[in-house]
């Protein structure tokens, strides 16, 4: 029974040294820290490489704007305007390219 009452004061005494040894982040931590949750929150949903190439950049301090669309969005776009308008076989093709070049 000793010893069991030993082996439990003993880790207990190295868990209490334990919780001691954590230390408070930096404020250079603190700062890095905020800047990455302020470019996740303007990166929204973006994925893949678009993603990592504005998360770089935003870390950094190069992108201050909000991410531009993605190409996979315009195209969302650009084919839901073709659909509201109804524009069927060639003109949808040049709507569609134009759209997707911004022209429109």
């Amino acid at each position: 029974m000793r010893t069991l009452i030993a082996a439990l004061c003993v880790a207990f005494a190295a868990t209490s040294v334990y919780a001691q040894d954590k230390k408070e982040p930096t404020e250079a931590q603190k700062k890095q820290q905020e800047r990455m949750k302020d470019c996740n929150a303007k990166a929204g949903d973006m994925k893949g490489a678009d993603r990592r190439a504005f998360m770089s950049k935003c870390l950094k301090g190069e992108a201050a704007a909000a991410p531009a669309v993605t190409q996979q969005q315009r195209m969302k776009a650009c084919n839901r305007r073709a659909g509201e308008m109804n524009v069927k076989g060639d003109d949808r093709k040049v709507f569609m390219s134009n759209c997707l070049k911004g022209k429109i």
